[in-house]
């Protein structure tokens, strides 16, 4: 048989390793997002190469530097994070914005530690920085009209719902084997900490003491 021409192949091969150029840039922005999401962004490129099931030399070529990586890893998150803003900051009432971005910012960083680095200013990264400034935006917005409305405790500013953010979500990671959701019941009450006078809803069901005792040994790493 006499072998076709070069150059009839050559489109259908470049054709196959672009594809596979862009499997695994998939591959590879999957990992990255399991893995910032579980363990925040001190992940490196080996490790998201081992996840993804790929070189690490692969990712270096998809990937300029680590903070591209990032980039596409956390387009999706961050774009909900701005959502989450635009809805609160449009609530007719501000108290109930408020309310609506801190549960809702919690739950979105609880769940996604590298979203938590970038928000909250951990490790400096600076990506993310037009969604995380629309976020601050919209928070010292609230923060203003609910002082004006009468609804929020004198001297509270925009540093203090960032410490709570720290430590709610904090919680949220020593507290996720033994209480899920634990966490609720703090906000609950940092948020009351926050309003001019106490709220009076129910509080999320509170831990039994054993539970307590092991969250606090999780959290200051001691043995259980």
């Amino acid at each position: 048989m006499t072998p076709r021409p070069l150059a009839d192949h050559e489109p259908a091969r470049r054709g196959g390793l672009r594809r596979d150029a862009e499997r695994n840039r998939d591959r590879i922005v999957r990992a990255a997002q399991e893995l910032f999401a579980e363990r925040g962004l001190a992940v490196g490129f080996n490790e998201v190469a081992h996840h993804a099931g790929v070189g690490v030399g692969t990712v270096y070529r998809r990937f300029a530097d680590k903070e591209e990586l990032m980039h596409a890893a956390l387009e999706e998150p961050l774009s909900e994070l701005a959502e989450v803003a635009q809805r609160a900051g449009e609530a007719e009432r501000a108290w109930d914005g408020l309310e609506l971005l801190l549960q809702r910012i919690t739950e979105l960083l609880v769940d996604n530690l590298g979203l938590r680095d970038v928000a909250l200013g951990g490790g400096g990264w600076h990506l993310g920085r037009s969604a995380a400034e629309h976020v601050a935006e919209v928070m010292t917005h609230l923060l203003d009209r609910a002082r004006a409305e009468g609804d929020l405790r004198d001297g509270v500013v925009g540093d203090d719902v960032v410490m709570i953010l720290w430590l709610v979500t904090d919680l949220a990671q020593h507290s996720v084997q033994v209480h899920p959701g634990l966490y609720r019941r703090y906000l609950q009450v940092a948020l009351d900490g926050l309003r001019a006078w106490p709220g009076s809803a129910p509080l999320v069901e509170r831990p039994t003491e054993e539970q307590t005792l092991t969250i606090c040994r999780r959290w200051a790493g001691a043995p259980l």
